[in-house]
Formats: C-alpha cells, sequence, structure tokens
C-alpha cells in the first residue's frame, strides 16, 4: 500500500468523530459544557421520576420543558456576542415593563403576584436573570474598569429597580439572586478590597432596614433557620423532614424510589426546592456527590470560557452567568441543609419547572456563542 493511500485509510476513519466535532463547532455548540448539562439533566430526570411519585405524565412534562430549553439554547448559541450586546438594553427595558404589568394585572399564586400571562404563562422575573447582568456587562463594555463612583452608583441603580419590583411580588429569593447576579458583574468589573469591605458592612444596617420590609411569613423563615425545632410542625416542618431524608440516605442510599421521606410524603416540595433532600435519601452520599461533581465540572467550564473572551462584555457576562449558576446550586444546597433561610429557590436543571429551565439553558447558549464566536470578535 502506497503512503498517500495508507494516510487517506486513517484519515477516513477519523472522519466519525471529526466530523461530530466540526457539526458541533458549526452549529456553536460546546461540547464539554453540553455534555456536562446532559448529565446534569439525565440524573436529574432519574430522580424526579421518583420525586413526584413515578407519575409518568409529570416526569414526560418536564421531559417536554426540557427539550423547549435545550432548542432555546441552541437558538441563542447562534446569536453573537455582538448582536446580544447591541440588543441588551432594550431586553433589559422590555424586562422592567413587564415587571412593571406583573403588579398591575399579575396573576395571584399562593399570595404572590409573580405571573404573567400574555397568552403564555410566565414569570418575568425569570427574564431578569439574564437581562440584570447583560445590562451591567453592556454598561461596562467600553467603560474603564474597574468603574468610578459615578459609575458605580447608576450600575447600582439598575440592579436595584428590578430588584425591588421583583421582592414587591413578592419574591425575595428570586429578587436576593437577580441582585447577585449584577453584583457578581462589579466585583468582576475590579472593585476594590476595600470598597468591598464598605459594602459589607453598610450591608449590616441595610439587613435590618430590609426586616422591615419583609412579610411575616418571611420572618418566620430566618428565626426558625436559628431553632427549627422552635415550631416542629409549622415553620420548622420542612427543614426537619429535609434533614432526615438526607441523614437517613447514608453513603449508598435506601434506592431509587425506596425513600420513605419522599415516598409517604412526610417531605413537601419534593419535586422542587427540596428534591436534594430526595437524591440524599434514595442515592446517598455518592449520588450527592456525583452531582455536586458535574456542578462544579459545569461551573468551571463557564469560567474557562470567560477567561478566553476576547473583550470587557463576554468575559463580564460569561463569570457573572457561570458565578450566579454556582449561587443557585449553594443556595438551594444550603437551604435544604439546613444552613440557610428557605427563600424558594429550585435545584438548577434538577428540581420541576418550564420557566427557571429556559432561563438556565439560555445563559448556557450565551456562553456557546461566547465560545465559538471567540475568534470572530475584535480584540
Amino acid at each position: 500500500m502506497r503512503r498517500s493511500d495508507a494516510r487517506q485509510l486513517i484519515t477516513d476513519k477519523a472522519v466519525p468523530l471529526g466530523g461530530v466535532a466540526r457539526r458541533m463547532r458549526r452549529l456553536n455548540i460546546d461540547g464539554p459544557l453540553l455534555g456536562g448539562i446532559v448529565l446534569i439533566c439525565a440524573l436529574g430526570l432519574v430522580v424526579l421520576y421518583s420525586a413526584v411519585g413515578e407519575n409518568m405524565r409529570l416526569w414526560l412534562n418536564q421531559v417536554v420543558r426540557l427539550g423547549v430549553a435545550l432548542v432555546a439554547m441552541f437558538i441563542v448559541a447562534q446569536m453573537s456576542p455582538d448582536f446580544l450586546r447591541r440588543w441588551t438594553p432594550w431586553g433589559f427595558l422590555l424586562g422592567l415593563v413587564l415587571l412593571v404589568l406583573v403588579l398591575i394585572i399579575g396573576e395571584v399564586s399562593q399570595g404572590a403576584r409573580r405571573w404573567l400571562d400574555l397568552g403564555i404563562r410566565f414569570q418575568p422575573s425569570e427574564i431578569m436573570k439574564l437581562a440584570v447582568p447583560m445590562m451591567a456587562a453592556w454598561y461596562l463594555h467600553d467603560r474603564q474598569i474597574p468603574p468610578r463612583a459615578g459609575q458605580l452608583l447608576l450600575l447600582a441603580l439598575m440592579i436595584v429597580v428590578p430588584t425591588v419590583l421583583i421582592a414587591r411580588q413578592p419574591d425575595l429569593g428570586t429578587a436576593l439572586l437577580i441582585a447577585a447576579s449584577g453584583f457578581i458583574v462589579l466585583v468582576l468589573s475590579g472593585l476594590s478590597i476595600r470598597l468591598m469591605i464598605a459594602m459589607a458592612v453598610l450591608a449590616v444596617p441595610g439587613a435590618l432596614v430590609l426586616w422591615n420590609f419583609m412579610q411575616d411569613y418571611q420572618k418566620q423563615r430566618v428565626l426558625t433557620l436559628l431553632d427549627p425545632d422552635s415550631d416542629p410542625l409549622g415553620a420548622g416542618y420542612n427543614i426537619i423532614q429535609s434533614k432526615i431524608a438526607i441523614g437517613s440516605g447514608g453513603l449508598f442510599g435506601k434506592g431509587w424510589t425506596n425513600g420513605s421521606q419522599a415516598q409517604l410524603e412526610f417531605l413537601p416540595e419534593r419535586d422542587t426546592d427540596f428534591i436534594f433532600a430526595v437524591m440524599g435519601e434514595e442515592l446517598g452520599l455518592l449520588g450527592v456527590l456525583a452531582l455536586i461533581c458535574l456542578y462544579v465540572f459545569v461551573i468551571g467550564r463557564g469560567l474557562y470560557i470567560a477567561i478566553q473572551a476576547p473583550d470587557t462584555y463576554s468575559r463580564l457576562l460569561a463569570g457573572s452567568i457561570s458565578l450566579t449558576f454556582f449561587v443557585y446550586v449553594f443556595v438551594n444546597t444550603a437551604m435544604v441543609t439546613g444552613l440557610v433561610p428557605v427563600v424558594g429557590v429550585p435545584l438548577p436543571l434538577v428540581s420541576f419547572g418550564g420557566t427557571s429551565m429556559v432561563t438556565l439553558l439560555a445563559g448556557f447558549g450565551i456562553l456557546m456563542s461566547i465560545q465559538s464566536h471567540r475568534k470572530l470578535l475584535p480584540h
């Protein structure tokens, strides 16, 4: 066989793997990030099937929602960072208008006005999870960083206005997460340690002021964190049952669909906010560690994309999306284990839900867009 023929044979054998990689690049899909996301979602669907009581209709409903979210991620990944940056102010303004509409004509559910029905029922607050960090990154894109005092005040206004509108629904958990996403952009822009310490000191009297505006049930959640046993059948019930579920799982768990706390309905909100407890009980410490490792991989990949980004807007936005995802994971797991008050934050890519899933995967679509377009953007 001639050398050229042998080289061609080797090349032909390598086509399938290389072809897949080239197709993913052409579709602006980041393979490692997509792999981590799919594994988390797959593990989440396994746990969710047990959490919904093996209800195939609800489980298939979540599969459909996941499919819609993946399509949204693919669509966003096709949009260049330059296109996203140019449309960011309009998206932010639209989000503010929708938040105002929620307070005026929004649907009331369980004592909160969070939903808007414009032919499609959705939560406008989910839009702001992306719009706020995008707006902060847009503002800092062509300005000096770290930002000056006047610029910081304007950035603070961009973050505070949607945060207050969402807190008035009331949805304090989402409001704090959105505020965190904007604050992360400020930190990544190079805030001095001295200024961050000053902000931490000011947060103490700020928390006291916030306490006076909190609803009674929100105050009770904070007090319950300090002593869950003070009201074991009321405000402390969720945390107590969650700790029992996680602790009883041991190293290997009780087995899939065999969790007593979940299957006997002792554990509340087991398919949404407290699904992490279901995983701990049924899959044990090993199952929980597997999920955490996948989360760490996805967050690490996002931060790698942020480091490789060629311009300020892309770096700040990718870094904020990645670290905000970390905040979501930390808050939910800490909430379920009794380290922070219950604030109604779902476990990302695992909990039952549609709007939050679309928002999360749209954010990952932005990361993929930044990664795939990094060589095309001007330095």
